[in-house]
């Protein structure tokens, strides 16, 4: 492997290299961009030439410098939005260009990159494409441009904290979302112990962010695995063109209305410095920091959790109440089976102290029959198993803790990113970078995981040319005091009384209670108040000590012991320090062949080093390392006059544990007028197991449940899953039934059967037409059609694998990935229209997304409303100085299914607002907002907590 690398690197080394000599012949393109009014420099301004790749945008004050290797004369095209198009011809002198652009209304003029890899206008993607500039982002409603990117065409999103969002595209969305990539400056920016992005908690700051480009759909042809529904590509800021001071103070208030809690404050803080010597040396440096208190999961429906859907009741109704905000309430015994246990530990112990004291001897079932029922520990259970009607079949569960007991709320997070740049040519330039963040949120996975004090940082050196990359990178991921809520619940349950003490005290009590006359509902009151003697209070001494010493001790330090349960050892804590490290290159070649074609390769190299110490992984007594590589070529060739442009690209991957891929994508645009163009498709993609699953071993559930991955060797090695077979949840379930009836039938018991290759990638195929155009100069259209063809979907089983004996079954739940059998099938469409008139922009987006037929026993987590829609007012000047803007958002209501919760998101309605004050004479810009004004708390996802209104008000400087 290693020497595959190296001959990779040495290849790509001699082309950059070839690539300088080249550029020796290349010319400079230097000057200022000015607004024709003010004589103001404008910054942001896309420069390129006509018919040519590559090019430049304008720096702070206006002006550019660039290199080409275009031969004299050529069209040098200015665009920026909010301005006309300039196109000026270039004849002899290629420097002190002056270029002034006049207010106009103008669409369509965005230049891309993330679609094809090369620089092109937005019109002429073959690929559906969204972009946010940094003016745009300057004039969001929403708190910050994450937020914001709802509004987007086509995107979803699940919110699981105030600054934990995870974003989709087309369908399957999830909380954690493993089918969509999200890239800072070119670094995956997925946490390698969860194979996602962290939302933009530890990401891009508001004051650094240029540009976000957002790809629904799948996109593995040109970025490799993952990304099936769709990549996110954010950009920072170059020190060459945003140079200086900036910073912003937002300040704000949430829970406006709020059952839970009074209004709370949110502030942040963004600073910004950059500076660049001789067009040689730059650096920049950023920094924010936002505290807040997070919006409460206060779902305290009932859910059943084997069955994963809602049921009726609440704790006072159902004695087998499981709270989906409740934490510790997971843990459920049936209450016949209780008894039976008891009985037959006492019997157990009878027979073997009736052997010592007669030498051997066996008592009779009559002499067994009279202990049970004259022992005092024996005989509640005894007369209730035999007392027909007397202990119902049917569970108990454990009172638990609302998760705004064991979570923390306080939400901060501190994002620090600096780089600096040396340029050895006009062409050819260094980048060494680097961004850290910490942070406390929470996150929704099969549980709730209060991430406390956690911090990613990611280091980048790259070095980078018009027409190639090189650039290692890696990321390093500290779970800092994080833990699992629903684990901490059941401990503190546990440190209070053990589940061993609690049950049987419930069942006895209830025996009594119903012996005494009282009726089946106050018996259950009885029996309860009298097992939680005890019980650990919130806000209490014990409470606090208990919860104290098992969030801060990890999970693999657990240690149970049944004879001295005030010996156990409980922790709820990880202890995450898993790291990536990725090597890629990329040469394009559309240069040197004069621009008769289009043509670019490039190759990857990634390692996984996993390491949780047993937390999270099963690495307590191994070390984990993953390596992947691949390589990807593209080429483009215009025909018909330019008018078609037909591109093939083809990636090829490899990870240790699965098969080789290769994912085709063809694509053509066929413009059929001037700013009018046809986009057809074929794309494929693929995603493989996560890192979760395929190694992880972790206890969710409050410990009513071991998530296991899907590898063979954990399937078959580690649990022998193969040859001591589980049996499906159906058939387990239907077995503890007739247990409680007191004749347990294994006859029922319906073996599960693994495929032997363990869990294996997932693919799709996907078909796309769309058009997008300028119907008229001032009315943008952007309109597609999709259909998804997955196959090998990644989903999951539970099953439950009996570790005792026929006799005496101890059965262990399993959770683990599998493949769906057979294929799913989604489809879609979406409509987007963009109108300018003067400086009024009005906009608006519909989006249809929907499943196909479902193999046989699918679990259907596509979790996405069939109806969408976003309106958007907005004039940057509607009298001197003072903008506005607003951003309406609706979706229809569906049905949530996932590892943790299921049920259904409510239709909602949400809108964003925002005035703003333009102070040119101190560069400055005072912006009054909220998201979610009209304060109608809605829920994303379900399980989630539901948000209501953010209101701000801000200060910029030079923003």
């Amino acid at each position: 492997m290693s020497r595959i690398i190296t001959k990779i690197f040495f290849v790509l080394l001699f082309m950059c290299t070839i690539n300088s000599f080249a550029k020796a012949q290349s010319v400079t393109v230097t000057g200022i961009v000015k607004d024709r009014q003010s004589k103001e420099g404008v910054a942001g301004v896309s420069l390129t030439i006509k018919g040519q790749s590559g090019g430049t945008a304008s720096t702070s004050n206006g002006t550019f410098s660039f290199s080409t290797s275009a031969k004299l004369p050529f069209t040098l095209v200015a665009s920026s939005v909010g301005y006309g198009t300039v196109e000026q011809q270039i004849t002899n002198a290629t420097t002190g260009i002056n270029i002034e652009m006049e207010t106009a209304v103008l669409l369509g003029g965005d230049v891309v990159v993330s679609a094809s890899r090369t620089p092109e206008r937005i019109l002429e993607s073959p690929v559906s494409i969204e972009r946010m500039s940094a003016a745009t982002i300057r004039e969001i409603a929403a708190p910050s441009f994450y937020d914001a990117l709802n509004n987007m065409k086509g995107v979803e999103s699940s919110m699981q904290s105030l600054t934990f969002k995870s974003i989709n595209t087309r369908g399957f969305n999830s909380n954690g979302n493993t089918r969509f990539n999200q890239y800072i400056d070119g670094m995956d920016n997925q946490a390698p112990g969860l194979n996602f992005s962290v939302g933009n908690i530890v990401g891009i700051t508001e004051l650094d962010i240029d540009n976000v480009e957002l790809l629904p759909g799948a996109s593995s042809a040109l970025y490799g695995a993952g990304g099936i529904n769709g990549t996110l590509l954010m950009t920072s800021k170059d020190p060459f063109k945003y140079q200086g001071a900036s910073f912003q103070y937002k300040s704000g208030v949430n829970h406006v209305n709020d059952d839970n809690s009074s209004v709370q404050p949110f502030n942040q803080l963004d600073v910004r410095l950059a500076k660049s010597w001789n067009k040689k040396f730059g650096v920049k440096a950023a920094f924010s920091f936002l505290q807040a208190k997070d919006w409460f999961g206060n779902n305290y429906s009932n859910f059943d959790r084997n069955a994963r859907t809602a049921k009726t009741g609440d704790r006072n109704s159902d004695t087998n109440y499981d709270g989906v905000n409740v934490y510790g309430d997971e843990v459920s015994q049936n209450m016949r089976n209780v008894a039976q246990s008891v009985v037959a530990a006492g019997t157990a112990t009878y027979v073997r102290n009736y052997g010592l004291a007669t030498g051997g001897l066996v008592p009779s079932q009559t002499q067994i029959n009279t202990f049970l029922a004259s022992n005092a520990q024996t005989q509640p259970f005894y007369v209730g198993l035999n007392t027909p009607g007397l202990i119902p079949n049917q569970n108990v569960s454990r009172t638990g803790y609302n998760e705004s007991d064991l979570v923390d709320y306080d939400t901060k997070s501190l994002k620090a990113s600096g780089a600096v740049y040396y340029n050895f040519t006009s062409t050819i330039q260094a980048v060494a970078q680097a961004n850290w963040g910490t942070g406390t949120s929470v996150y929704t996975g099969s549980d709730r995981y209060s991430l406390r004090n956690f911090n990613i940082g990611q280091y980048k050196i790259e070095l980078k040319g018009q027409d190639f990359y090189l650039k290692g990178y890696t990321t390093q991921e500290r779970s800092g005091d994080s833990y699992i809520s629903s684990i901490l619940g059941s401990y503190i349950n546990e440190v209070s009384k053990p589940s061993t003490t609690w049950f049987p005290q419930y069942i006895g009590n209830y025996v009594g209670a119903r012996a005494a006359g009282q009726s089946d509902a106050a018996a259950q009151v009885i029996a309860r108040n009298a097992a939680n003697q005890g019980r650990f209070l919130p806000g209490s001494a014990e409470y606090e000590a208990a919860k104290n010493t098992i969030m801060n001790t990890t999970i693999s330090a657990t240690s149970i012991n049944s004879t001295d349960p005030t010996k156990s050892v409980y922790g709820a804590k990880f202890d995450d320090k898993s790291n990536l490290y990725h090597y890629e290159g990329m040469y394009n070649f559309t240069n040197a062949f004069n621009n008769v074609v289009e043509f670019q390769v490039g190759a990857s190299y990634r390692l996984y080093d996993l390491n949780s110490a047993g937390t999270i992984f099963n690495d307590l007594n191994e070390s984990i390392d993953i390596n992947e590589y691949g390589a990807f070529a593209q080429v483009g060739k215009k025909m018909l006059n330019d008018k078609l442009k037909v591109t093939f690209a083809g990636r090829y991957d490899k990870s240790q544990n699965f098969e080789g891929r290769f994912t085709p994508r063809i694509t053509g645009v066929f413009t059929v007028a001037k700013n009018n163009n046809i986009r057809v498709s074929y794309q494929t993609g693929y995603r493989n197991p996560t890192t979760q699953n395929q190694y992880i071993d972790l206890s969710v559930g409050g410990g009513s449940q071991r998530l296991i991955g899907g590898l063979p060797e954990i399937i078959f090695g580690k649990y022998k899953l193969d040859s001591n077979k589980p049996y499906t949840d159906v058939s387990y379930r239907a077995f503890l039934s007739s247990a409680a009836t007191g004749t347990a039938n294994p006859a029922l018991l319906q073996q599960y059967t693994f495929d032997t290759r363990g869990v294996r990638p997932e693919s799709v195929q996907s078909y796309e037409l769309g058009y997008k155009g300028l119907i008229m100069p001032n009315l943008l259209v952007d309109a597609y059609g999709y259909y998804n063809i997955y196959k090998d979907f990644i989903t999951a089983v539970d099953v439950y694998q009996n570790v005792g004996t026929l006799a005496s079954p101890t059965f262990v739940k399993f959770g683990v990935p599998v493949n769906a059998a057979g294929e799913v099938t989604s489809y879609g469409a979406a409509l987007g229209l963009d109108y300018l008139i003067n400086k009024w922009t009005l906009s608006g987006n519909v989006s249809y997304n929907q499943i196909g037929d479902l193999p046989v026993n699918y679990i259907n987590d596509f979790n996405t409303p069939k109806i969408r829609f976003n309106l958007g007012l907005g004039n940057r000047e509607i009298i001197k100085n003072f903008g506005f803007n607003l951003s309406y958002r609706w979706q229809d209501k569906f049905y949530w299914n996932s590892s943790f919760a299921s049920g259904d998101v409510p239709a909602y309605s949400s809108l964003d607002a925002q005035v703003s004050l333009q102070i040119p004479s101190v560069k400055s810009a005072i912006k009054l907002g909220g998201s979610n004004v009209m304060n109608k708390y809605y829920i994303t996802s379900y399980g989630n907590p539901a948000a209501g209104a953010i209101y701000y008000i801000s200060y910029s400087f030079n923003p």
